[in-house]
């Protein structure tokens, strides 16, 4: 009798039954779903109806992440009648906003008939790996083709270090990073993130910590290129320690409300200044200043890392130098606006406007923007910086989808997050245009400054798992200058 209750404690430990319910449950579930597709005499096989309700949800492959993130993201409920076509369109809706929580590798909702008007849904989801340890091998600089051209391929402008990425910490969608960088950039940067303190999963807080120093720095531009200054001895020129707390509120599925509140202080050596007296605008080697920020985000997009469908719409308003104008006293608003336009038979339009600009005609050199600072650039004009008060970026590209596959890796890789390795190529067509509005206009910048910029080409993005996107581009200015350029992020 011992020996039987043992092996009955070992067969149906707590978590091997939660396993077999749910395997159980994902039997019954592919059983119905035959019934309904070869069932001629089923009751599941009626003609469509006209309105459904639903019974009940079953969530599998969740075995971190809480149920309620996933729930939070559904726009329908149970024991409420929904027209059959506009449900189809809300679960579909449902499953690219479980996707774009970047929780999930796999995400598939199934409506299951069990009735003329009554249906089960079925939400499988596969999750992503959670802790990622990853060496941090980054340019310092802008981009690709500044490294590449305007430095020379220098490695010694490389950040070089460890990172380490939980973004699902306690299964409920909560983000932690820390990381720790030397090289070119030295730092350190501490991030949590709670989307929801709340039970209605409305509010969330997120922190951030950061420190760096730099023996490099950027002090002035001239002909549309950044200068930099080293000292002879290679000492450390500039410190900068940032903290902000955000205040997150999200009323709707699309729409969220954020607030932040930060300080800022950065120190450079007298060195700096002997070399640009007006880099921080005000007499001594230090800046500092509280920051206060409202941002409004409208995001539909269907996919956060590259996007085919929807729009994005963000407002933002930053006032520097809260507590006191003594030592700033700056206001920067910026406006961005996305459309992203399906064509058809793999074609898809896309999109951008970027705008902004600050209310006092000089800035600190730490605050200063233009094109060519991210997101701003236009393409063609990657080796430029060209800086002012207001800008206007507007992007476009029209893009085919040339591949869409994924590769079956469990032969070889047997841990089921990494397995299965998605791969889309996309064949893009891009014009960009813009300006920048330098009130000052610094003669030796006049060339680009204050008149308006446009560029042209084509390219190939490789879009895979984990969110990572690749783009080569050949890119051509109206000044008549061509590159190839290599990116890691989409354009917008």
């Amino acid at each position: 009798m011992q020996k039987l209750e043992q092996i009955y404690r070992y067969n149906f430990s707590y978590p091997q039954f939660l396993f077999a319910l749910r395997t159980l449950l994902l039997i019954c579930a592919l059983f119905l779903f035959s019934l309904q597709v070869k069932g001629q005499d089923s009751l599941l096989v009626q003609e469509t109806p006209k309105q459904i309700r639903v019974n009940s949800i079953y969530i599998i492959g969740n075995e971190k992440t809480e149920k309620e993130i996933i729930l939070r993201e559904l726009d329908f409920v149970t024991n409420y009648p929904y027209e059959w076509e506009t449900f189809l369109g809300i679960l579909k809706a449902d499953q690219q906003k479980i996707f774009n929580l970047r929780l999930f590798n796999e995400v598939e909702i199934t409506p299951l008939r069990t009735g003329p008007e009554e249906i089960e849904v079925l939400i499988a989801v596969k999750e992503r790996w959670y802790i990622l340890p990853s060496v941090i091998f980054q340019l310092a600089d802008r981009n690709f083709a500044e490294w590449w051209t305007n430095q020379d391929r220098d490695w010694s402008r490389v950040n070089y270090g460890v990172r380490i990425n939980h973004a699902n910490v306690g299964g409920r969608n909560e983000k932690f990073r820390f990381s720790g960088q030397l090289g070119f950039t030295k730092g350190l940067e501490v991030i949590y993130s709670k989307p929801y303190i709340d039970q209605k999963q409305k509010h969330g807080l997120s922190f951030q910590l950061s420190y760096r120093d730099q023996k490099t720095v950027p002090i002035a531009s001239r002909f549309n290129r950044q200068i930099f200054y080293t000292s002879e001895l290679e000492e450390v020129l500039r410190k900068n320690f940032a903290t902000a707390l955000r205040y997150t509120y999200r009323p709707t599925f699309y729409n969220f409300h954020l607030l932040t509140l930060g300080h800022s202080t950065t120190w450079v050596s007298p060195k700096v200044l002997e070399q640009n007296p007006n880099y921080f605008l005000q007499p001594g080697n230090r800046l500092s200043y509280s920051f206060f920020q409202y941002s409004f985000l409208h995001d539909k997009r269907d996919n956060i890392a590259y996007a085919t469908k929807g729009e994005l719409l963000q407002l933002t308003a930053t006032k520097y130098g809260l507590f006191s104008g003594k030592n700033l006293d700056e206001l920067e608003i910026n406006v961005t606006a996305n459309r992203y336009i399906p064509l058809g038979k793999g074609f898809h339009f896309a999109s951008g406007l970027n705008v902004g600009w600050f209310t006092s005609a000089n800035q600190p050199y730490t605050l200063v923007r233009g094109i060519g600072y991210m997101p701003n650039f236009i393409r063609g004009y990657e080796l430029n910086v060209i800086e002012g008060q207001q800008l206007v970026v507007q992007k476009n590209s029209l893009r085919f989808q040339l591949v869409d596959t994924s590769f079956d890796l469990s032969r070889a890789i047997y841990n089921d997050q990494f397995n299965t390795l998605p791969l889309s190529i996309y064949l893009s067509g891009n014009f960009d245009q813009g300006a920048v509005r330098d009130r000052n206009r610094i003669p030796e910048n006049l060339a680009l400054t204050n008149q308006y910029l446009f560029g042209y080409g084509a390219g190939i993005d490789l879009v895979t798992g984990y969110d990572a996107v690749f783009r080569l581009e050949y890119s051509i200015n109206n000044q008549g200058n061509g590159n190839l350029f290599f990116n890691f992020k989409a354009p917008f």
